[in-house]
Parts: C-alpha cells; sequence; structure tokens
C-alpha cells in the first residue's frame, strides 16, 4: 500500500490524538511490557497460528513503537535503537492488522501478564486511532453505521419489529393458554426495559419467546421500546468513542422517556460492558435506571422463587460458555451457572471456565469482519476442542455474537451439539 493512501494530514490527526490521551494509565500500559512472551499461550490466535506476530504483546508493540517514534527523544533521535517506527502507511497496516485482524479484546492475554499490562485496553486505542483515520474495516463500519443511522445494527424498521413482536405475542399466549398473556410495547411506569440483540427478531425469534414466557411465569411488568432496543453497540468495537456516546444517551433517553426502574440488558457479552461499565464512564453519570444483565435478573427469579424449573425438562448433558465481555471483563460469573445448576439435569464445565475460559472467536466486532472469517474460525479451534472435551450435547452461552460464533464452529469441526441462550434453556425448563 503506497504511502499517498495515508497522506499527512490523516496521520497527523491520528497522533494528534494520541498525543491528547498520554495519560498516566496510557503511558503506563505502553511503557510498561517486558517483552516476557507469556502472554503468548493465553491467546486463541496465537495458539492456532503459532506466528509472532499473534502474541499479544508483539501486537500492542505497533502503538507503543509509534508512540516512541513522535513523543520521546530517545525514539526521536535513535529510533533504530530504541525499535521507534514512523506514523507511515507500513507502520499503520502494521497497527490495522494486530487491532481489527488478530485480536478480540477478550482480555485473556491481561490476566495473565506477568507486569499486568491492559493489552485489550491498547488494542482498543490503536482502534479508536486507526477509526480517527478512517481506516475500519468496511463490515464493522457499516454495521456500526447502520445502529447509528437506523437505531439497531440490522436496520429493521419499527413497523418490521412491532409486526414480529404481535406475532410472537400470539405464540406466547397459545403456548401458556392465556389470551391476556403479552409482549408490551413501549409501555411507560413499568419495572423493566428489556433490550434485544437485533438478531433475534431478524433470525432468532425464539429468544424472544423464551424470555417473554421467563417474565410471564415470573408476573413481571416489564416492557420493549420499538424506538430504541438494541443492546449490541458495535462503535465500541471500531474505536467511534463518540458514537458510544451517541447510543448511550439515546437508550438513557428512552430509559426516562418510559420511567423504567431497571434496564435489562439482554443476552449480549459487549453490549453489557459497553453499556453496564463503558458508557456511564463516557457520559460521566450512571444511567438513569439500575442497570442489570438479564442473566442476573433471571437468578434472582429463581432465588426468590418468581419462577419455577424443573431440570428434567433439559435432560441433555449441557456445558457452559463464558462470553468474555459478559464474564472476564464484566464480572458476571456465577449467575449462570446457578441458573444452568437449577434448569438442566447434567451439567459439566469446560476445562479452563470462568475467567480463565478461551474466547470463542467471534468477540471484538470479528463477526462483521468478512475477510478475517477464515482467521476467526481457525482461532476458534481451540474454543471446539473444549466443548468436545466435554461431551456435551447442548452448549450454553448468554450472548448471541458467541451463539453465531459457536454456529458456524459447530458446522466446521463436525461438533453435533446444540446451541442455545440461557433464556431458552430456563423456558424449556419453566413449570407452569
Amino acid at each position: 500500500m503506497s504511502d499517498n493512501i495515508y497522506s499527512t494530514e490523516v496521520c497527523q490527526k491520528a497522533l494528534n490524538l494520541l498525543q491528547s490521551k498520554l495519560n498516566g494509565k496510557l503511558l503506563t500500559h505502553l511503557n510498561s511490557c517486558v517483552r516476557c512472551g507469556l502472554c503468548a499461550d493465553s491467546c486463541h490466535y496465537y495458539l492456532s497460528e503459532k506466528s509472532p506476530k499473534h502474541i499479544p504483546g508483539q501486537k500492542v508493540e505497533v502503538l507503543s513503537s509509534i508512540y516512541r517514534r513522535h513523543f520521546t527523544l530517545q525514539g526521536k533521535i535513535f529510533p533504530f535503537l530504541f525499535g521507534a517506527k514512523k506514523m507511515n502507511a507500513d507502520s499503520i497496516e502494521k497497527l490495522k492488522e494486530a487491532a481489527y485482524c488478530s485480536c478480540t479484546m477478550c482480555g485473556r492475554c491481561a490476566s495473565h501478564c506477568s507486569v499486568g499490562v491492559d493489552i485489550p485496553y491498547l488494542v482498543r486505542f490503536s482502534r479508536s486511532l486507526l477509526y480517527e483515520m478512517g481506516t475500519v474495516p468496511k463490515g464493522l463500519k457499516s454495521t456500526a453505521d447502520l445502529a447509528l443511522n437506523t437505531g439497531n445494527n440490522m436496520g429493521i424498521s419499527r413497523e418490521d419489529l412491532t409486526d414480529t413482536l404481535k406475532w410472537l405475542e400470539e405464540d406466547l399466549q397459545m403456548e401458556v393458554n392465556d389470551p391476556h398473556a403479552k409482549i408490551p410495547l413501549n409501555e411507560k411506569g413499568v419495572n423493566i426495559l428489556y433490550t434485544l440483540n437485533p438478531r433475534e427478531p431478524k433470525f432468532f425469534p425464539l429468544s424472544i419467546s423464551a424470555m417473554a414466557k421467563i417474565f410471564y411465569a415470573a408476573g413481571e411488568k416489564w416492557t420493549i421500546s420499538t424506538q430504541t432496543f438494541d443492546v449490541t453497540n458495535y462503535t465500541y468495537f471500531e474505536g467511534n468513542e463518540k458514537g458510544m456516546i451517541e447510543l448511550a444517551e439515546r437508550l438513557d433517553s428512552e430509559i426516562v422517556n418510559l420511567e423504567s426502574k431497571i434496564l435489562a440488558l439482554g443476552e449480549c457479552g459487549h453490549g453489557y460492558r459497553a453499556y453496564r461499565w463503558e458508557s456511564p464512564v463516557l457520559l460521566g453519570k450512571d444511567f438513569s435506571a439500575k442497570t442489570l444483565s438479564i442473566i442476573e435478573i433471571m437468578a434472582d427469579y429463581i432465588r426468590e422463587g418468581k419462577i419455577k424449573l424443573d431440570p428434567n425438562k433439559n435432560q441433555k448433558i449441557t456445558t457452559l460458555h463464558d462470553p468474555c465481555n459478559l464474564v472476564r471483563n464484566g464480572g458476571v460469573i456465577e449467575e449462570q451457572r446457578y441458573i444452568l445448576k437449577n434448569a438442566v439435569s447434567n451439567f459439566i464445565e469446560m476445562t479452563p471456565n470462568r475467567e480463565n475460559n478461551y474466547c470463542c472467536g467471534g468477540g471484538g466486532g470479528q463477526l462483521s469482519i468478512s475477510e478475517n472469517t477464515e482467521k476467526r474460525i481457525k482461532a476458534g479451534k481451540i474454543k471446539a476442542e473444549q466443548i468436545k472435551k466435554t461431551g456435551a450435547k447442548v452448549v450454553a452461552t448468554p450472548c448471541h455474537n458467541c451463539i453465531d460464533q459457536l454456529m458456524e464452529l459447530n458446522h466446521k469441526y463436525q461438533l453435533g451439539v446444540e446451541i442455545k441462550t440461557i433464556g431458552e434453556i430456563v423456558a424449556d425448563a419453566l413449570v407452569i
């Protein structure tokens, strides 16, 4: 790629952003890597292809080298001696490869770093520089833009969403034999505002049906907004901080508009992280309602006796895949285990699990970056091997991005398993 693709003006814009963010946290992580290599075996990309470029420490070295060349005296005077690289077409392409093409920002490497370097934080910052230069992969950018322009990442119209939810409501009424059972839309003053992954109304409507059945059994007062319902936030993946703030403000405005008490985030790992932890920092305030994962809410329903489950209704051996952003980066760890132990008769853990679990390979926006498909599926082989070793027939996971990736791994590596959300498993076990 020629240098004129990235003009001096474009490069300077990114360097200005880097300079403006050189606070204590960024400087600490840029300067702390001791190149011990202990992070290598923590990365599913490296384990699938043992190339030096896949070592997590090497991925962030690209950003560090640019920092040294432009913002340290040693790097300016002796660039070769200090491994300092100028911001140009070559370094930008290497930065793009490291940030978008061989990292899901899963955080497992940071957990195994000998000195505590927050590698995903540096990768995400690299993405923010690349976003400033207009070098976001086409599929990821179009997905994020669609959410900003239409209100959801699949461009579903309010009319289509309403039609889908109305026929799902009719199915719910037949299933529970109650003509008054509802999927409430845009209702004010109820307890829970429930958000969806747009893939649910588009491709996985049974996930919505499952949660509607659970809410019905619990006697919950809840609603779905047809205006602002998307639990995902792909601007988080592309490095677009302003976009993240805009989507968060829209969601908070809808909380206020509908006078909701609880914002229930649907089964989406990055959606939970983006809205539960990242957005309040960017907004400088908490959301206007208590923010919880639907996993936390379902666990409370069971503890409080609001729903009754019969685990014998789910007799197949079931294992659990831990979404990185919900578990390692979000802190929701034991709730899904508590749910499954009450909802299935034969639950078995993967090894390793919880915070130490391997990424499935579908995070970090990878599912929307078509040019990375082969690499993504290859990097998911370690997850496929984890599943095989359990002997499970059902894989449960509280994240639709993970579900999409696991479905592809199921096909590629002939796992012969069913992939389900936690809500679907709970709904199957309900005693009404």
